[in-house]
This record gives C-alpha cells, sequence and structure tokens, in this order.
C-alpha cells in the first residue's frame, strides 16, 4: 500500500469553513478578538504568532499580537481577562522556563483560554469531563495540540479514520478507538501527556514513551465516560513500535528519528515536534504519515475562540 502524505492544510480548511460560518452566524462585522502576548525571542513563537495572525485575518477574527517584557505579563494578562473586548488570550510559551508558566496558565480566565492549558480544563480533560454545563451541553475547552494532533488521526484528508480500519463509528461515542494501540513518544505536560490521555479516553491503549520509561495508559473499567488509568511498565519504546497501530512523536530534537524498521507495515505515522521525528523511509512503511500538525493547531485554537465567545458572550 502506498503512503499518502497527509496534507493538513486541507484538513484545516475544513475547520476554517466551520469557524467562518459560526462567524457569520453570529452576525458579527469583525470578531472576535484574540490576543497574543509575545514575551520571548524564541523563533517558534515568533512564526507561530505569525501563522496565526495570518490565519486569523483569513477567516474574519480580530488578532492583536502584544509584545510584553515578562515581568509585566502577569499584569497585562489580567487586564486582558477583565476587557470584556477580548475574547480570548493565548501566551506564547516558555516565558521564563520554569513552574512560573504554570502559574501563568492558570492567571488567565478560564472563559479566555483559548489553548484550553488552565487548571479547570486540563482537570475536566484528565477527568474526561466532556461538558461545563450538562445541562445547556456547554462544552470544556481541549488544550490545541493534543486536539489538533486527534483532529489529524481522525480526519486524515477529509476521511475518518474508519475507512482505514481505526476509528470504528458502530462502537458508542468515547469508546471508539477500543482495540487499537497507539504509541506517544513524548509525556510533556503541553502535549504528550494530555494527548495519551484523551486518546485512552477514546478507548485506545497508549503507551506514553518518555525518556526514562514507557507508562500505559487505558480506559478505567465503568461508566462510559470513565477517566484513564495509567500505569508504569518494563517495556522499552522498541518493545511497543512493532504492534502500534499509529505511532505520535514529538521529541524537540534533530537528532532523535523514530526507528523506521520497528514499525509495523501500515501504521499511521504523525509528526507534532518542530524537528522531524521520522526519516524519509516511513514512507515505505507507513499508510498515511503526517509529517507536521502546525495548521490543524492554529484552526483549533480558533475553534476554541469561537466556542468560548458562545459559552460567555452573554456575560459581556
Amino acid at each position: 500500500m502506498p503512503c499518502e502524505i497527509v496534507d493538513v492544510g486541507e484538513i484545516a480548511d475544513s475547520f476554517r469553513e466551520e469557524i467562518v460560518a459560526a462567524i457569520k452566524k453570529e452576525d458579527l462585522n469583525f470578531g472576535p478578538k484574540l490576543v497574543g502576548f509575545l514575551s520571548n525571542s524564541d523563533p517558534t513563537a515568533k512564526t507561530y504568532s505569525a501563522l496565526t495572525a495570518q490565519s486569523c485575518l483569513a477567516v474574519g477574527i480580530h488578532y492583536e499580537l502584544r509584545h510584553v517584557d515578562k515581568e509585566d505579563l502577569e499584569e497585562k494578562i489580567v487586564e486582558a481577562n477583565e476587557d470584556n473586548s477580548v475574547h480570548g488570550i493565548i501566551v506564547y510559551y516558555p516565558v521564563f522556563n520554569s513552574r512560573q508558566d504554570q502559574y501563568l496558565q492558570n492567571v488567565l480566565s478560564a472563559k479566555k483560554d483559548v489553548e484550553g492549558l488552565c487548571h479547570k480544563y486540563i482537570y475536566n480533560m484528565y477527568h474526561n469531563v466532556r461538558f461545563l454545563d450538562e445541562g445547556k451541553e456547554i462544552k470544556s475547552i481541549i488544550p490545541c495540540t493534543p486536539l489538533a494532533i486527534v483532529k489529524a488521526s481522525f480526519f486524515l484528508k477529509n476521511k475518518i479514520l474508519e475507512h482505514i480500519a481505526a476509528y470504528n463509528r458502530l462502537l458508542p461515542y468515547g469508546n471508539r478507538l477500543h482495540g487499537r494501540v497507539i504509541t506517544v513518544i513524548n509525556r510533556s505536560e503541553v502535549v504528550g501527556r494530555p494527548l495519551a490521555a484523551l486518546l485512552a479516553n477514546d478507548g485506545a491503549k497508549v503507551f506514553s514513551v518518555d525518556i526514562n520509561d514507557v507508562q500505559e495508559f487505558h480506559r478505567g473499567t465503568g461508566l462510559q465516560f470513565s477517566t484513564h488509568e495509567a500505569k508504569n511498565t518494563s517495556y522499552k519504546m522498541t518493545d511497543v513500535l512493532p504492534f502500534s497501530d499509529v505511532v505520535i512523536s514529538g521529541v524537540p530534537s534533530a537528532n532523535f528519528k523514530v526507528p523506521t524498521e520497528l514499525l509495523k507495515d501500515g501504521v499511521i505515522a504523525i509528526n507534532f515536534s518542530g524537528s522531524n521525528n521520522f526519516g524519509d523511509d516511513v514512507k515505505h512503511r507507513a499508510s498515511f504519515y503526517a509529517p507536521a500538525i502546525g495548521k490543524i493547531t492554529i484552526a483549533m485554537l480558533q475553534r476554541n475562540l469561537i466556542r468560548l465567545y458562545q459559552n460567555y458572550r452573554d456575560d459581556e
């Protein structure tokens, strides 16, 4: 089976159409308004902010980038929290590259946290709480990059994963990855660990690979939306790759490569690192390969912004 290189631009475009339609439905002249705070000199953050600005302009979202000294950032976030003309906030990390960054994530109001990194949304995600208000069916916000990877997995070139026998819509909602094995190489608190939890909450057996060990994430027993469980294993990465249906890697190093010879034929390979973690020969082993997911991440950011606007517009 020839490998299909996933055009993430096509996937992102499908979500952008939804975003444009939602803005028209709200009958907004131009908006909602997203404010980005840049307090570092990281080239990746600068590139991401520029792409966000370009993408927001294309769909009719007002985007404003604010360059702020990191010593003043907390105060400026609080000001934006209290500004009714601002509907969403994104902070380009790292700022302090320490636990202070985690503190800043929780300074953001949950009403404006488009990245879904504050405690309320992270708690909901890990505990598989899908709604902020069950009665009104107000959905919780999911962190952008993990959500983008899930959408890339479920929407490969406009094909739901069921077409390649990895996503089974015949199973109940919340259990449609049952029987699938997924390896996630990276266990950061921003992407890798939340991603493993999201996939496990949809029924997959997930092997979470870190520099020191491999953990297994899987759905707990009980109710349909029971939360995931994680346990330590004695496995190494090389043990779990050969029987993984999907391999997702985000190691921030140009020197790291997933060993292609250990991948099963027909594997789905997804890279979310700034460096490519897969060699060119992955195309001879994989059925689908996504070398980057940045455009989908921005689309999820915008999608979260629309959701926040719709959830809280009556509070203005």
